[in-house]
Order: C-alpha cells, then structure tokens, then sequence
C-alpha cells in the first residue's frame, strides 16, 4: 500500500534548499498530531534503533522543542527547534539545529529553517517540506551525515505508526 505514496527529494544547492514531497495515507488532522504533538513525534521520529526523546514541546509561536537523539546505548544527542509560525492543519515554520541539553544551539553542527506545508489530497496528505540552510557547507554537511536515509526511515516510522492509530 505505501509503496504508491509519492516521496519527493530535491536538493538546490544554490538555494541552499532540501525540498521533499511524501505522501500518508492518513486523516489530516492525524498526520498533522504524528508531526505536532511530542507524544507521536517521539515514536517515530529518529531513525530506528535511535529514538527521539522530548523534553519540552510548546507547540506555538515563539515556543520550542527541545529534544534528545538517543542510541540504544543510553547516548543522548540534543537538537531544539523555535517555532516561529504555525496554521492550524496547515503548515508550521521552525528553525534550529543541534543544542545542548539546555537548547543553546552548537553553531559547530548546520542549522536551518524548516517549513512544513500539509495538504488534503482525496485519500492521503501530502507533507511539503522546505529545509533552507544558512550556507552552502551546512547544506552539504547535512546531506553527508545521512539525512535523506534518516528522513526515509522517519517516515516509513510514520507511515506505521498512522497505520496503527487508524480507527
């Protein structure tokens, strides 16, 4: 069933953009809780066997998320995303990068702003998503430290998980 859901990734490096496209065979107001609400993002987010960990979600303008990557080991990567804008089931704009345990940003590792776009289509979501970088090497660091292949697992994470909640 997912293997017809569109999966979309482009990258413009003159832009300094990451653009994907995917679809979930899923109600929209549940594809938009799976990716707004710390209880849902935390069973699906981080590539398996890393699971997310969240210590403070304020899903609204002005607020963060701050989470945690964590190996089975025990070890903890820390990232925090500020939201600056959110419409209801429509889309949400964040930006950030890895932190400390605090949420104070490393500026050592890349940071950008990433915008989510949800849109109905008949049976399915489409979740448009804008990465745009503050340089060309945060870019290419990123793509160099696996996101696409992070990101392809997230979603196949997701895809089973809204499999799962459906009633």
């Amino acid at each position: 069933m997912k293997n017809n859901l569109l999966f979309d990734y482009t990258v413009n490096k003159e832009e300094k953009t990451i653009r994907m496209v995917r679809e979930f065979r899923a109600d929209l107001q549940l594809v938009w809780n799976a990716w707004t609400t710390s209880e849902l993002l935390d069973q699906w987010w981080g590539p398996k066997p890393w699971r997310a960990e969240t210590k403070v979600m304020d899903f609204q303008p002005g607020g963060h998320w701050l989470y945690a990557m964590v190996s089975p080991e025990g070890e903890k990567h820390w990232s925090k995303a500020d939201f600056i804008s959110i419409e209801n089931n429509k889309s949400f704009t964040m930006k950030g990068g890895f932190s400390d345990e605090n949420g104070i940003l490393n500026p050592d590792f890349p940071q950008n702003e990433w915008k989510n776009t949800f849109v109905l289509k008949e049976d399915r979501v489409s979740v448009e998503i804008l990465l745009t970088y503050n340089s060309a090497e945060d870019l290419e660091t990123e793509i160099k430290m696996g996101f696409l292949e992070g990101m392809t697992v997230d979603f196949e994470q997701l895809d089973t998980l809204l499999s799962n909640l459906k009633i």
